[in-house]
């Protein structure tokens, strides 16, 4: 075959590119980032809006039924669900598999906001997301400890900050926790008297609780920025608030309400063990900006220095941890390439020797080295779904170069130099070895074309299998030939066939003198 000919002719070269294959793909396996789960965008934009106090028959009449209208014209949805709880709408819209995720966000958003002035004014602004795998958290911590839940939640907040500045970290979401509010209760009886109204009261403290800038002032050498401090922050600044004057009389907060420093209504609760506790919730940024298994570390890394400064009796543990899968199937697959090796390594020295076992078993890391390359340029992860492709395809890198490097080793046995051997034994079984990946190619193939989510997220599996099959075909019809023309040795000419081949000789002859019978 020409290529493999002038491979062979070219030895320097392909030795000087076996070396960069190894240096790079050794460099691409390890820059490969490891995630759980590809990074398939869902086909499903999920509305959530919020209207505290409503029953669910209101919800629906006022905000569900009015967001679904404005959503009916749109194109590309394969259905829409909807729901109504109390103080809560949420519509769900599954698109078809065509639709671009980014697309049709955008258009969903267009729609609630041209519905947004159809619903009534207390309603909350609509929070609009779409479904993604590899936004899961990757980790899970929850905290506890004997020391009172404000000062818990200061820890479990300057530890979310901690953490969300690891590279790779998207956000960190703390759960379980008591927040602290300044919650003013209104008398209406006391605002009735006073010729106030709620709104009125609604109107007026927000315009108290904000800072403000003055501008600056200049003075020779020096600048400053002047800023007038009035954001609220303690019960005392609150007591103090002016809302109006009536008859000249000046009316404080205080005389028409109850001001309060205490917590917002939880709505969650994080229990460990039956104790309570706070959960930390960490994600990842998709794609290639995130290594799970880097981020695990960094994340263990950043408790144990927080360990350090916290009470005693404060305990973190990690309930969830998606890096322990991750790191379970990158040694599963380090080991059946360790595995795979040292079994071919046994089986060839049967019957090709150590030499020709040596060519052979080279066949797969170098395949996995192109492999590895080449995903990278791809932009894939280090996932579930490849990883196991990885795992399944190990045992089918060999195949060509075993076809290949026997019919060499039979070419030196027939008398040839390692050179012609190398070219000859390679030429008879090229088409053959060609045709042989392509069927295996071709099995696997159409999986890529998969329709639906499921297709999204399997193919990964089938492209997977292609790059790397076709990647042992690479190696061998242009490295395994190359080093049997440099490093075939001397084989000696077999005058005896092995026990082994006599036995099938045996047993052909057998059945082809018993072909009806065989049939």
């Amino acid at each position: 075959m020409i290529i493999s000919n002038y491979a062979i002719r070219n030895r320097v070269a392909v030795f000087v590119l076996m070396v960069l294959i190894s240096v790079v793909g050794i460099y691409s396996y390890n820059q490969l980032p490891r995630e759980a789960f590809p990074d398939v965008a869902i086909p499903m934009v999920v509305i959530s809006t919020v209207r505290e106090g409503v029953t669910p028959a209101d919800m629906e009449s006022s905000v569900t039924l009015k967001i679904e209208k404005k959503l009916a014209g749109l194109s590309g949805v394969k259905e829409m669900k909807s729901s109504s709880a109390e103080g809560m709408s949420m519509i769900s819209l599954e698109f078809l598999p065509e639709v671009k995720i980014d697309d049709a966000l955008q258009r969903v958003r267009d729609k609630v906001s041209q519905a947004r002035g159809d619903l009534p004014d207390d309603v909350k602004e609509p929070i609009i997301t779409d479904i993604n795998f590899s936004e899961l958290p990757i980790m899970v911590v929850s905290m506890s400890g004997p020391v009172s839940p404000v000062l818990m939640k200061s820890m479990a907040d300057d530890l979310k900050d901690a953490i969300e500045v690891i590279p790779g970290v998207m956000s960190c979401t703390v759960m379980g926790g008591l927040e602290r509010e300044i919650r003013i209760e209104t008398d209406a009886d006391r605002v009735a008297a006073y010729g106030l109204s709620i709104p009125e009261l609604l109107t007026l403290i927000p315009t108290e609780n904000v800072n403000i800038s003055a501008g600056g002032l200049e003075t020779p050498g020096m600048k400053f920025n002047v800023r007038i401090p009035g954001e609220i922050v303690r019960p005392e600044q609150v007591n103090s608030l002016m809302l109006t004057t009536r008859d000249g009389k000046p009316i404080f907060l205080p005389d028409v309400a109850k001001v309060t420093d205490t917590f917002k209504d939880r709505a969650n609760f994080s229990r460990l063990n039956k104790v309570e506790s706070i959960t930390l919730s960490i994600q990842k940024r998709t794609g290639s900006d995130g290594n799970i298994i880097e981020i695990a570390d960094n994340v263990r890394r950043v408790l144990a220095e927080a360990k350090k400064q916290v009470p005693a009796g404060v305990e973190f543990e990690v309930t969830t941890d998606q890096s322990k899968r991750i790191r379970h199937m990158v040694a599963d697959l380090e080991n059946h390439i360790l595995t795979g090796l040292v079994l071919v390594l046994a089986v060839l020295l049967v019957f090709l020797g150590w030499r020709a076992s040596v060519i052979v078993a080279l066949a797969i890391p170098l395949s996995l080295m192109i492999s590895f390359m080449i995903l990278l340029i791809m932009g894939y992860t280090l996932n579930m779904i490849v990883l196991f492709s990885l795992i399944m395809v190990l045992g089918m890198l060999v195949d060509d170069a075993i076809v290949i490097v026997e019919n060499v080793v039979r070419h030196r046995q027939m008398g040839y130099g390692k050179v012609d051997a190398a070219i000859k034994g390679t030429a008879e079984v090229a088409w053959p070895v060609i045709t042989s990946t392509a069927t295996k190619i071709a099995a696997f193939a159409p999986m890529a074309y998969w329709p639906g989510m499921m297709g999204s997220f399997m193919k990964y599996l089938p492209i997977t299998l292609v790059v790397t099959l076709s990647s042992s075909l690479f190696v061998a019809l242009i490295i395994n030939p190359t080093i049997c023309a440099a490093f075939g040795g001397h084989v000696k000419h077999k005058e005896t066939e092995p026990a082994l081949m006599k036995g099938y000789r045996k047993l052909l002859e057998l059945v082809m003198a018993h072909r009806p019978a065989t049939l």
